[in-house]
């Protein structure tokens, strides 16, 4: 679901938004910062919004054949990771 510079070449539609003046200041300074424009800025906002909302759901629907599958990689045994084996020995940042 990522961004693709190909999507820019896709027909497009106009979306109408009104704000109020001090939004539209803010968006057009942060905007200004990353040196891209209102559209630009706000078309990235809003798609990286859209994208979290979607991975942040809880329930997925699946096929029985889909669940199974599910299943059987979470009950199968973990592999040895070096890394991970190292990751987890190290204290969390709040322990320290």
């Amino acid at each position: 679901m990522g961004y693709h510079p190909a999507m820019s070449t896709l027909p497009s539609t106009v979306i109408n938004l009104r704000t109020p003046p001090v939004q539209r200041e803010l968006i057009d300074r942060a905007a200004r910062l990353q040196g891209k424009s209102r559209t630009e800025f706000m078309l990235e906002a809003s798609r990286e919004k859209a994208q979290q909302v979607i991975l942040d759901q809880t329930l997925f629907t699946v096929t029985p054949k889909q669940y199974k599958a599910f299943l059987a990689l979470m009950d199968a045994p973990l592999s040895s990771n070096a890394a991970i084996k190292r990751l987890l020995a190290k204290p969390s940042p709040w322990e320290k």
